[in-house]
């Protein structure tokens, strides 16, 4: 990312959410998303395993996780997925939502890891709410699909 301000490369400012510009000292404060996902967009050497674009940095509640601009799906270390859920059910304020059947229609998909290019393994949420994760459990990744955060926060 480059400064809107003078043009010079902007860095990713160490444990933060956001950019600083080392020639004019400009910082960057990317918007969240509906999910909680802030794209700081570093592009990174990993695909989507949905659409094949490539994955950019992002933060949800502090944790780096990696996010597709193009399908908006979330691809983040399991630990870090658990901190999540507990930091964003704790702020939700809303009533809980009814669990949904599991979608059908999406239960012969099968993913591909970004990070070791093995098949994921597709399962329920074992929490509320009704969604199917795809998980790796050698890489200890979890991916979520546009919509599934919101879905697993509010159960």
């Amino acid at each position: 990312m480059n400064c809107p301000n003078c043009g010079a490369p902007m860095r990713l400012v160490t444990g933060r959410e956001y950019f600083v510009c080392d020639h004019c000292t400009t910082f960057h404060f990317p918007n969240e998303s509906d999910e909680g996902v802030r794209v700081l967009g570093q592009a990174t050497d990993l695909r989507c395993p949905v659409c094949g674009t490539d994955l950019v940095t992002g933060a949800i509640e502090s944790h780096l996780i990696r996010t597709c601009p193009n399908c908006k799906g979330i691809l983040a270390r399991r630990r870090a997925f658990g901190c999540i859920v507990e930091k964003r059910r704790g702020k939700w304020t809303g009533g809980k939502h009814p669990p949904k059947p599991l979608p059908k229609d999406e239960h012969d998909r099968r993913l591909v890891c970004p990070l070791c290019n093995h098949p994921m393994d597709l399962h329920p949420y074992y929490g509320p709410g009704a969604v199917l994760v795809d998980t790796c459990g050698d890489c200890a990744v979890v991916w979520l699909d546009q919509g599934e955060m919101t879905i697993i926060e509010r159960s």
